[in-house]
């Protein structure tokens, strides 16, 4: 099984956007714990909208 590559793209790009981090380090991070920063960072933005 394959993970898209489209879908890559969107995670680094939002890990990244929102850490600052660079493509190399996010890359380096083993799939769940990518998706583990995407989440919480999903999280965050979630609860910062809400108290607008």
């Amino acid at each position: 099984m394959t993970y898209a590559a489209d879908r890559i793209y969107q995670e680094v790009a939002y890990v990244a956007y929102h850490f600052h981090w660079s493509r190399d380090e996010i890359l380096d991070l083993e799939h769940p714990q990518r998706l583990r920063f995407v989440s919480e960072i999903a999280d965050i933005n979630r609860r910062l909208s809400e108290d607008r």
